[in-house]
């Protein structure tokens, strides 16, 4: 990436030789030329929100920034990159969206996120930090930025504006007013299950923002709870990709003697999902574990594995996700464990299933999802 201080090499994680989308765009591009030649002052306390690969973080890496993100990919790739770099450890200081923010910040770079429910609870946690005399700078490419993004930089810190596009790329440009009055941040947000979906029918999922479809029961989530399998005490069994929690819940309240795992990327998702398990005092026991899928999970340690896996990474449509959690499934499964996964039909994961288990049977189907159970020979 070349940046007015110069080249950087960056790449994605986990790095994969074959893997073409580069870990920053013509939106991290634009927000670092635009710090140059506006010579905005990178003094004090500068806070970097929501960058993707680490590439923001990387090129400020002389201000000592501090990163924060909801995604341990996100993390991990800002290390790497920084390594890459000679950027000594301990330069950027990475927080999660978990963490609390800084208490005073002169510069707020926004990368804005796809979730709006996400942007909005960072904002409301940041902005009393945030003093008259702060720089507010928000990228994100064209199709990423609303006017609904617009007016909740408006709404929560102060007068706001858009740059020009370049490269389909545009900036928001904040004057911040530390006298506005701010709305109450609403998340986390609780509510109860519908009916009709097994275990956890009525019962509450709590979300953090960011989390997927964090004010109501996705449909392809709400077809995998009829269909889960049961007999599970005594089981090791992991919630991969596990979003609120949800799918585990339902797994504790159905077989109180299994052992549940929950695992998710997003620092968010796994602290809604520890909020749902609790708010439903769900019996046995549970661990909660961010981190890339079921890396660091010992081979051969688990029984069962739940997955509704992602097929979007930000803006990018692919399975790379879904190939990369199938594959560390195999890996974790004892023999005759079971990977039980939900997708889209017309996803075809029962092609992938086969390749890599030599088996898939269809558990459950309707016009729009099915539910596979593939077993590790």
């Amino acid at each position: 990436m070349t940046t007015p201080w110069g080249e950087l090499a960056l790449a994605r994680f986990p790095e994969d030789p074959r893997e073409r989308l580069r870990a920053w765009d013509a939106s991290d591009t634009y927000l670092l030329r635009h710090l140059a030649e506006r010579e905005v002052p990178l003094s004090g306390t500068v806070v970097v929100v929501g960058d993707r690969w680490g590439a923001l973080a990387t090129a400020l890496a002389a201000h000592r920034p501090v990163q924060i993100t909801d995604s341990f990919l996100a993390q991990e790739a800002t290390r790497a990159n920084l390594a890459r770099n000679g950027v000594e450890p301990g330069t950027v200081r990475l927080l999660t969206t978990q963490d609390p923010p800084p208490g005073r910040i002169d510069v707020l770079l926004v990368r804005v996120p796809k979730s709006l429910a996400l942007l909005e609870d960072q904002l409301l946690r940041l902005a009393p930090g945030v003093h008259a005399g702060t720089v507010v700078v928000g990228t994100g490419m064209v199709k990423e930025i609303h006017t609904s993004t617009l007016r909740l930089f408006e709404r929560i810190l102060g007068p706001t504006r858009t740059s020009l596009a370049e490269k389909k790329a545009r900036l928001v440009l904040c004057a911040p007013d530390p006298s506005l009055e701010r709305p109450a941040n609403p998340w986390p947000y609780a509510y109860p299950l519908p009916g009709g979906i097994g275990p956890v029918s009525g019962r509450t999922v709590v979300n953090h923002a960011g989390v997927f479809c964090a004010d109501r029961l996705d449909i392809g989530t709400r077809f995998f709870l009829r269909h889960l399998p049961g007999g599970l005490a005594g089981r090791r069994v992991v919630d991969l990709g596990c979003g609120n929690g949800v799918v585990g819940t339902a797994v504790a309240l159905a077989d109180p003697g299994a052992e549940v795992l929950f695992v998710d990327e997003s620092f968010q998702a796994v602290a809604s999902a520890e909020a749902t398990w609790k708010a439903n005092a769900a019996p046995g026991h549970a661990e909660f574990r961010v981190g890339d899928g079921l890396a660091g999970v010992p081979a051969g340690s688990v029984d069962v594995v739940l997955n509704n896996p992602p097929f979007h990474s930000h803006q990018a449509t692919t399975d790379a996700t879904a190939w990369r959690m199938f594959t560390g499934a195999r890996r974790a499964l004892r023999p005759g464990g079971e990977l039980w996964v939900v997708g889209n039909r017309h996803l075809g994961y029962h092609v992938k299933l086969r390749r890599l288990f030599g088996n898939s049977r269809l558990v459950a189907s309707d016009p729009k999802f099915v539910v596979l159970r593939a077993v590790k020979e």
